[in-house]
């Protein structure tokens, strides 16, 4: 009796969390798919992914940049990259490739495109990237996460299917905050800065945190590794760590928080139906994060505060302004889940398996 050979699909996903777990998100609802990963060295990836698919490796670094004798090197090991995927897509029998976008994805896209196989892109930001204007027109399909990225790429064949989040976001049964003694009755502020923290987050927060305290706010800081002060504040109603493992639950019991405006935080937000305060990362590519801010503003789930304009002054009253008013928050957390497509993965699965398989 003859058994059917499994499709075989090429992973493409690298560098921070925003990338690596929409496509993990993704990839468990594919059983029936022989996976392998396609990323870079010394990336998070090299600790995610492993565990449960074979890992690739190519050097590869960013592709912006000002035109000069590094635009020539970089061009070089792109072309070196899309040499390499080639080898890799044809040694292995792959059948197509799926890339959560990034430079990890111009030579994946690159090199299905030339042997003739059909690529899945997913872009999670409200302007897609340089990567994802460039190459989607050779995409298959390009899937999205915000609505507003659609009339920006015209020329390519999309869908808006939301961006994936982790499983725990999703979990009918949440693991309770054991750890974190906060009463229930206490209003929780959450400060999440991204995989990569926010330093000037920090700073504008532990500026304010003493008049937040005096109001009955407790403070749950994530500060990520990279801050120099995190153990410069010290109150009975403080808490901070780098990151922490159970952030859907987090954020579920969090009255309000305080965050960058990457994508995959922000579908967090809308999943967990979180009132925020968006403090755009200012140096984003092409100020990215701005955009994605600006959709949840005008769904009014979110306040807006560009860095450059925000004092710890304004920080400490919007804080205090949305801490005293419920009937705000309760219309904000409705107006964060309106945003939420929290079956993106599914969808996003069954638009891989039917670009793969022909029934696009």
């Amino acid at each position: 009796m003859l058994t059917e050979t499994p499709i075989r699909l090429l992973v493409a996903a690298s560098g921070t969390g925003g990338h690596l777990f929409p496509a993990i998100a993704t990839t468990e609802h594919l059983s029936d798919y022989e996976i392998e990963w396609l990323g870079v060295p010394d990336r998070l990836e090299t600790q995610l992914v492993p565990e449960q698919y074979l890992l690739h490796t190519i050097p590869l670094g960013g592709l912006q940049g000002r035109l000069g004798l590094s635009t020539v090197r970089r061009m070089v090991q792109l072309l070196r990259s899309i040499l390499q995927v080639r080898q890799i897509l044809q040694q292995g029998e792959f059948q197509g490739v799926f890339t959560t976008g990034g430079y990890i994805a111009a030579p994946a896209i690159i090199a299905a495109r030339s042997l003739g196989l059909p690529s899945i892109l997913h872009e999670s930001n409200a302007l897609p990237g340089k990567v994802t204007r460039w190459l989607s027109p050779w995409c298959s399909m390009v899937a999205l996460g915000f609505e507003a990225a659609l009339p920006r790429l015209s020329k390519a064949k999309s869908i808006c299917v939301g961006t994936p989040v982790r499983a725990q976001f999703l979990a009918s049964a949440e693991t309770p905050l054991e750890d974190l003694e906060i009463p229930s009755s206490a209003p929780l502020i959450v400060i999440v800065g991204g995989s990569q923290g926010a330093v000037a987050v920090n700073q504008l927060v532990r500026q304010c945190a003493s008049t937040w305290f005096k109001a009955g706010a407790w403070i749950i800081h994530l500060t990520g590794e990279n801050d120099p002060d995190a153990d410069s504040l010290e109150h009975a109603q403080y808490v901070h760590m780098p990151f922490y493992n159970n952030m859907a639950a987090l954020l579920k019991r969090a009255n309000l928080a305080i965050s960058r405006a990457g994508a995959g935080t922000l579908t967090e937000l809308a999943v967990t139906k979180t009132p925020s305060i968006l403090i755009p990362y200012p140096y984003a590519a092409e100020d990215h994060q701005a955009y994605n801010a600006a959709a949840f503003a005008a769904a009014g789930a979110a306040q807006v505060c560009r860095q450059s304009e925000l004092t710890p002054e304004i920080l400490r009253d919007k804080v205090l302004n949305l801490l005293e008013s419920d009937d705000r928050l309760q219309k904000m957390a409705k107006a964060a889940g309106g945003l939420a497509i929290t079956d993106s993965a599914e969808r996003l699965a069954e638009l891989v398996q039917r670009v793969i398989e022909g029934n696009p």
